[in-house]
């Protein structure tokens, strides 16, 4: 499938997949796909951002290639790289047919210019090694590119998605620019633990991804079969959305719901008790506060009583994107000041130029 036909369409193939979404959740996948457009979801950690990408390989039927991003990434990471070892090896092979090569040569400069011609024959695609972006430009058939939580991902790594993302090309400067064969179905997630440049954003469509409504979470539930009762999966998600009213380092998400039910239906329980729920809750508490936290409030929740403020639908990530951003961090010459980048990064100078080495074969 290249296309989805409309919105109902879109909510009807991912449903197939096990994956529910919403109005609001379809119609800009509808979007991403028709305006064929990358699509950046931004939200708190565990709503089913990475989820919705590897649903939509299922329900296309495309190859999913999988980007994930993390503090001091390279570049070659991403893109490409050359296999300097497979250059080696053809080097070792060919100097015995140097001899043969120049045997007709009656000069210095004549050898030199000799060899010269065959200086791009290490710089071919044969030895190149694709990562995930230029993997997704040059595939034969059409896929679903996932660059999962580009947030974690160093400040520079976002100038270099950018060509990708507005043109759906890849520069290599040894052999030129690949153009995407296929379009691909692009999702970038974010757990907002930093802001992202206005230049990326430009480039994509923007969806925030917020905790779902009981309703919805518990329609989840029951897609991913449990096999929790259903008067117990609604009590239960009852009693997660108290939690993450509460002050915890992490909420939880609904991957953490899910994991609970199946948890519970694994233990054959028929009744949710303090009991029970304290001895599992390390299955959606994560940290020791969160935990403490959680089993504090336990017994009003059973009660039904929720705890006054409403979740952080930013999570923790909100916290800590507030003490990263700054006013006018990303200024008109953000990926043209050089210098400036590089101290935004942590990247020094001698780090930037052996990059730039490694790229050139040197």
């Amino acid at each position: 499938m290249n296309h989805f036909t409309d919105v109902e369409d879109v909510r009807r193939a991912l449903s197939e997949t096990g994956y529910v979404a919403d109005a609001r959740l379809a119609t800009t996948v509808f979007l991403s796909a028709r305006l064929d457009k990358p699509l950046l979801i931004e939200g708190p950690a565990g709503v089913g951002k990475t989820e919705l990408a590897k649903a939509l390989a299922a329900a296309t039927g495309r190859r999913l290639l999988r980007l994930q991003c993390y503090e001091g990434q390279d570049e070659t990471r991403a893109l490409y790289e050359w296999d300097y070892g497979k250059q080696l090896l053809y080097t070792q092979m060919l100097r015995e047919k140097i001899g043969d090569l120049l045997a007709d040569t009656d000069s210095v400069d004549a050898a030199v210019e000799r060899i010269g011609a065959y200086d791009s024959v290490f710089y071919s695609e044969r030895f190149l090694s694709h990562r995930p972006l230029l993997e997704a430009v040059r595939s034969e058939q059409p896929v679903v590119l996932l660059i999962d939580e580009v947030d974690r991902a160093d400040e520079a790594l976002e100038a270099v998605l950018l060509e990708m993302l507005g043109e759906y090309q890849i520069s290599v400067p040894e052999l030129g620019t690949f153009r995407a064969r296929h379009t691909p179905l692009v999702i970038l997630t974010s757990n907002n633990t930093r802001d992202l440049a206005a230049a990326l954003k430009r480039r994509c469509l923007h969806l925030f991804a917020d905790y779902p409504s009981e309703e919805r979470e518990l329609e989840i539930i029951r897609s991913k079969r449990t096999g929790l009762d259903d008067a117990l999966a609604a009590e239960l998600v009852r009693i997660v959305r108290g939690l993450r009213a509460l002050d915890m380092r992490k909420a939880p998400g609904i991957s953490e719901t899910v994991d609970w039910a199946r948890t519970l239906a694994v233990l054959e329980v028929r009744a949710l008790s303090r009991h029970v729920l304290t001895d599992t809750l390390s299955v959606v508490a994560k940290y020791d506060k969160d935990l403490r936290l959680a089993v504090e409030a336990l017994p009003s929740l059973l009660a039904g009583e929720i705890p006054a403020g409403q979740p952080d639908s930013l999570d923790d990530g909100g916290r800590v994107r507030a003490g990263k951003d700054a006013p006018g961090r990303f200024d008109e010459g953000y990926y043209g000041a050089h210098a400036r980048n590089l101290a935004r990064s942590g990247v020094s100078a001698s780090q930037g130029a052996l990059s730039f080495a490694r790229r050139r074969g040197v």
